[in-house]
């Protein structure tokens, strides 16, 4: 599973698959440049987000390990967000070997192949922008319904899933502080991520577009040992 990156970023297929080699042996550090590609039609975030869900849930069945596949998921969000030092260092701490210093083909240590789609590593350039009037416009009675809580799933980088009671005006620092308070994890180590992008501690899950069922990612940073 996962595309060819000089193609279209819909295109799929087969990864995780063994194919008794380590890329040749090569491994160099992972750049910073992100795959620029052109959807078919038109997508929107909504869409995307969709369309990396999809990847992500699935990719696992292959013959890929999962701890990997969540390795890499965690090290394509950060690399996404522009924090290049986190994503090799998630990249080094799996053994993951990167052939031609990318994400879109890579090996475990035991040989086992991954290919990463476009899709999974950088918007589409023709990307259309869900931004509307109604957030603009003042509605009172969908205000009241952001108040009601549901069960909010997160994946941590630990590869663990848990849920948070939420409501859809609940900021980002408030549900830091119910992630510590649940599972005892330092807000100054969580970093939240959603669609690829870094979550502010202002930020509402209104402002998200979350919608049910969707996943948030968490990395949580280990703390410094002073020496």
């Amino acid at each position: 599973m996962g595309g060819c990156i000089g193609r279209e970023g819909g295109n799929r297929s087969r990864t995780g698959r063994r194919n008794g080699r380590k890329g040749g042996g090569r491994n160099e550090p992972l750049k910073k440049e992100k795959p620029k590609w052109k959807s078919e039609f038109p997508m929107t975030e909504g869409q995307l987000r969709s369309k990396r869900d999809e990847f992500w849930d699935t990719a696992p069945a292959f013959e890929g390990r999962k701890e990997i596949w969540d390795a890499l998921r965690a090290a394509a969000i950060a690399l996404e967000s522009n924090d290049h030092e986190l994503a090799q260092a998630i990249v080094d701490g799996a053994s993951i070997t990167l052939p031609h210093g990318s994400l879109s083909e890579c090996y475990d240590e035991l040989g086992n192949r991954y290919q990463l789609p476009a899709y999974c590593l950088a918007p589409p350039v023709n990307l259309i922008s869900e931004r509307c009037e109604e957030e603009v416009v003042e509605q009172p009675e969908p205000q009241v319904t952001h108040k009601r809580e549901f069960q909010l799933k997160v994946r941590l980088s630990t590869g663990r899933d848990l849920r948070l009671t939420a409501s859809m005006a609940n900021t980002i620092g408030q549900l830091k502080k119910h992630l510590q308070a649940q599972e005892d994890i330092d807000v100054a180590h969580q970093r939240w991520f959603f669609s690829g992008k870094l979550l502010t501690d202002k930020t509402r899950l209104l402002d998200t577009k979350i919608q049910k069922d969707f996943v948030i990612q968490v990395i949580v940073s280990q703390p410094t040992v002073p020496k």
